[in-house]
């Protein structure tokens, strides 16, 4: 039996997120005067996989956005997502405050 292939489910507003990933990406590199050749050549990506990244493809893997992240000396504004949890925070002393 042939394995099928999933892809996850990207709803709009995450599409959105991610879209707005790429363009912040694609901005980064513009600033810097990184053109996509060269982005490739730094993280061993074709141009049409940096070119999905800049547009925010949900089919590129994540390791490849942190891939193109390192190579702008952005990859520690990835490790920044969720360290703000305010809803876990609140939910938890809720939880602390019935005990």
């Amino acid at each position: 039996m042939p394995s099928e292939k999933r892809s996850a489910v990207v709803y709009p507003k995450s599409q959105k997120a991610l879209t707005q990933l790429g363009e912040n990406i694609k901005l980064a590199c513009k600033r810097r005067n990184y053109s996509q050749t060269l982005i490739s050549d730094r993280t061993g990506l074709s141009r049409l996989t940096i070119r999905k990244i800049e547009r925010g493809d949900p089919k590129v893997s994540i390791g490849h956005y942190i891939a193109v992240l390192a190579v702008l000396g952005l990859v520690e504004d990835f490790a920044k997502v969720a360290s703000d949890d305010e809803l876990g925070r609140k939910l938890q002393d809720i939880k602390l405050m019935g005990n």
